[in-house]
């Protein structure tokens, strides 16, 4: 378990499927029921065919690399110890539009600088792997007690 990185907002009630699917090792986007697109994040009508009817999917889990950053100091105080070390934002093999952001990391229980930043490349496959964090007190949404799983990735 990473501790002291801050938590994303958990509580919204629209996108409890995605991380109620974390949490389960699947990761879930949410489709329109009458055209059948998938969107994220999550949203309550169809931004194509208007439909309010919607249903989450499980995803391969597989992607590839679409963009990436590589943060240098200085940082929120949690994140300087692993500096530098990647952010990546990943296009699923499902559907292109749909991109996620997270981190490559070695494999699932590794540190964010597991993988040398400098190795990565646009393009690369990756495949999502679940890592569960908590953050400090009173922030992210989250106290110390509390605890996310975020997707993660892992070259395929």
């Amino acid at each position: 378990m990473i501790e002291g990185i801050l938590l994303p907002n958990t509580g919204d009630e629209l996108a409890a499927p995605f991380w109620d699917g974390c949490a389960a090792g699947e990761l879930r986007i949410q489709a329109c029921v009458a055209c059948g697109r998938l969107r994220f994040p999550p949203r309550p009508m169809c931004p194509w065919c208007q439909s309010m009817d919607s249903e989450w999917q499980v995803m391969s889990g597989r992607g590839s690399v679409w963009s990436f950053v590589v943060p240098h100091a200085p940082l929120l105080p949690a994140y300087q110890e692993f500096a530098p070390y990647n952010v990546i934002v990943v296009e699923l093999d499902e559907d292109p539009g749909i991109r996620l952001v997270g981190n490559l990391v070695a494999s699932e229980h590794q540190p964010l600088n597991s993988v040398d930043p400098y190795s990565i490349t646009i393009g690369d496959p990756v495949r999502v792997v679940f890592a569960t964090i908590t953050g400090p007190d009173g922030e992210g949404g989250a106290s110390s007690n509390d605890a996310v799983t975020l997707p993660r990735w892992v070259r395929a």
